[in-house]
């Protein structure tokens, strides 16, 4: 199933191209909001998805372009994030030890929203597109073997980060954190629909623009083990997001008035759009493009507007 919230929050289920209202099957899913109205369904999804088939069988929908596409987590428990998790492309030696953090909640946006780019000094505002897990049961030392077992289904995920905050260091926090940094959607896939989530296509595009283009396959530390790792650390529940990081080599720089799409294969086009108030400008070129280049740093340097050398 491909599930969604829409409009003022309906919960939905996608069918062709068109979503079926299903609110009213899990209305008795004690909730406060829709944050945990979807972990409610979440945790108890096997005793809701006949009667959830039969809405959608009986259900005659409404087309999917006519409805406004919301966060299908809109406050998750958890975000964490796995950090450089990727060979890229076979260019590390060795996978980088395994390694995570956390974003914060209010960093969601879905599908048609903005993410804002804030007045900090970022060398360079950049977004990873990636696969993400959506967390089944209650996990705690799970073990690699078992790790797909706690698995609801997977997003499209967007890890929006602000590089080169001082002071050097430690900079996570502030640089993963900020407000609208981690656009999600259009919806929430079941697991079931994905063959096998260590072979799929992910793609990023901005105004267009093909910038990322890799495998899940070329992944470090797996699904599995990332599972088996992050829940030796922390308890994970129901409708906690664990995304699974990215290849940097087609990382751009994000800038006022851009339009960028990310799709993992078999979950849908997820759209957003970036604002600066401060209308800085970067190069596009990527930072494959930048080291091919034999320009120093990681990254192009900023061109123009507050903060720019």
């Amino acid at each position: 199933m491909k599930i969604l919230y829409f409009d003022d929050f309906k919960l939905g289920i996608l069918k062709g191209d068109t979503v079926v209202d299903v609110t009213g099957v899990v209305q008795d899913i004690p909730h406060t909001g829709p944050h945990d109205l979807i972990n409610g369904l979440i945790e108890r999804f096997d005793a809701y998805r006949d009667k959830l088939k039969a809405a959608v069988d009986a259900g005659a929908g409404v087309p999917v372009s006519s409805v406004r596409i919301r966060p299908p987590l809109p406050k998750p428990g958890n975000i964490d994030c796995m950090a450089v998790n990727y060979m890229e492309d076979g260019t590390r030696d060795a996978p980088a030890p395994i390694n995570a953090f956390q974003k914060s909640a209010s960093a969601i946006i879905g599908d048609g929203d903005t993410m804002v780019l804030p007045d900090a000094p970022a060398t360079i505002f950049e977004g990873e597109a990636e696969i993400a897990v959506v967390i089944g049961k209650r996990a705690s030392n799970v073990a690699a073997a078992d790790a797909l077992d706690y698995v609801f289904g997977y997003i499209n995920f967007i890890d929006g980060s602000a590089r080169g905050l001082p002071p050097e260091g430690n900079v996570f926090f502030q640089m993963k954190s900020r407000d609208t940094f981690a656009p999600i959607g259009p919806y929430l896939v079941t697991a079931n629909e994905i063959d096998d989530p260590q072979n799929l296509a992910i793609k990023l595009w901005v105004n267009g623009e093909v910038k990322q283009d890799f495998n899940t396959d070329d992944m470090a530390h797996d699904i599995r083990r990332c599972i088996e790792w992050v829940s030796a650390i922390h308890t994970l529940e129901p409708g906690d997001i664990l995304a699974t990081g990215t290849n940097h080599r087609g990382l751009s720089s994000f800038m006022d008035g851009d339009k960028v799409a990310l799709e993992c294969e078999g979950l849908g086009r997820l759209t957003f759009n970036i604002s600066d108030d401060l209308k800085r400008t970067w190069s596009r070129e990527t930072r494959l493009d930048h080291d091919e280049k034999g320009a120093p740093g990681r990254h192009t340097p900023q061109l123009t507007g507050k903060y720019a050398d």
